[in-house]
């Protein structure tokens, strides 16, 4: 495991000029890789439309490979994809008046209705660089000056290698990858910060799967010592943090006597969570032993993302695979990634009115929000840029 390095988390919310940049990104962190589709989302010959930090992004593909330009015509602005027209397995036109764009480099290579037009060549589409791994389509988004884009895998987890029990990661040959992923109406950085919060457990307490598996998920936990948090920061690799809740540097709470509550379930949970720039979230051994949870909170605009959840797997034969199949669609997906993670959704959209409206300076945080403070200033530290916001498209000649 390559986690090193370690915070205090006896911070505080007076600390919140360290993570100023954080503050500033509710557009989110841009030269960053990000999902956009499935795989199986996007078949041959198609074009369909996403946003991802506020950029309107085409993708198709074209003889297997998946290309991404600006999804705005820069004739007259129109949405391409709305009407996907492909002319040509070079090529994306817009269905409005034939503007034809090259798929590899975004220049204007023909007009339908004027192909002798001066414009010709002298315009173009913003492209962007697109990996497609584990079966779904990655697009890095950023400033294209920004160049060579880092590889993938320094926006993903890190590899865990000095654990007997540690999960498939998610670009292992024998990781088995499905998922589902939604609209959040809430700003990013509160999706992120609920997916590993210690102390939001009580909205899980009568979860389904609780009941399914008769787990003791618990009702919190609190740093206690210097240990409680790692920071990973691999040289040209992840960057984020790993609660450490496998160890003694957490305490756990299964009871509160002042109210009478106590944690439903018997059977103990292990499971540690980590969160990586730009905004992911992995959580091992969740929602069963040897599986791992991702979750990826990608910034549509500064009020909504797209909520990815994905789980990954090992399976080393057809019979394993098939099995995997079974768990996801009759107990991983509807207990799992829907039942239980509506309730994060819920709360994540219950606190958008309340930080829009100027939240991050009124929040009072308590002793286990030291993890999101802790957090707040990694993603400050070792983001590649805060993106700005997109109130105008630029056309590039």
């Amino acid at each position: 495991m390559e986690a090193k390095g370690n915070i205090s988390p006896n911070l505080t919310a007076g600390s919140a000029r360290q993570y100023q940049p954080y503050l500033e990104a509710e557009w989110g962190f841009k030269n960053s890789w990000y999902p956009a589709l499935f795989s199986s989302e996007l078949e041959e010959n198609q074009i369909k439309g996403v946003t991802i930090l506020g950029r309107e992004i085409a993708l198709r593909r074209a003889r297997g490979q998946v290309y991404a330009l600006d999804d705005r015509c820069a004739h007259r602005g129109v949405r391409m994809s709305l009407r996907p027209t492909c002319l040509t397995d070079e090529t994306i036109t817009c269905w409005y008046h034939g503007f034809t764009y090259n798929l590899r480099d975004g220049i204007l290579r023909t007009i339908v209705a004027s192909p002798d037009d001066p414009l010709i060549g002298k315009i173009r589409l913003r492209t962007y660089p697109v990996a497609e791994r584990a079966g779904i389509i990655f697009v890095f988004v950023g400033d294209e000056e920004y160049q060579p884009a880092p590889p993938l895998e320094a926006d993903l987890p890190i590899r865990i290698s000095d654990d007997k029990n540690a999960v498939a990661h998610i670009l292992d040959e024998q990781a088995y990858v499905r998922g589902i992923h939604r609209r959040g109406n809430s700003n990013w950085r509160l999706a992120v910060e609920n997916g590993f919060d210690p102390g939001h457990l009580l909205i899980h307490w009568d979860n389904q799967i609780i009941a399914a598996t008769d787990r003791n998920l618990g009702l919190g936990a609190l740093p206690v010592t210097e240990d409680a948090i790692k920071i990973i920061d691999e040289p040209g690799g992840p960057k984020g943090m790993m609660n450490m809740y496998n160890t003694r540097a957490y305490k756990f709470f299964g009871e509160n006597r002042e109210i009478g509550l106590k944690a439903r379930g018997k059977k103990p949970y292990y499971a540690r969570t980590s969160v990586f720039l730009p905004g992911l979230l992995l959580v091992e051994h969740w929602p069963a032993p040897g599986w791992a949870q991702y979750e990826w909170y990608v910034p549509i605009d500064n009020r909504h993302h797209e909520y990815w959840e994905v789980l990954v797997g090992r399976c080393t034969s057809p019979q394993e695979r098939q099995e995997a199949e079974y768990l996801y669609e009759h107990f991983f997906e509807p207990l799992a990634l829907k039942d239980f993670n509506d309730n994060d959704l819920f709360a994540r959209e219950a606190m958008q009115s309340f930080y829009e409206q100027g939240g991050w300076e009124r929040e009072n945080l308590c002793a286990f929000d030291d993890a999101t403070i802790v957090w707040r200033k990694i993603a400050s530290r070792f983001n590649r840029g805060i993106q700005e916001s997109p109130h105008r498209r630029t056309i590039h000649s």
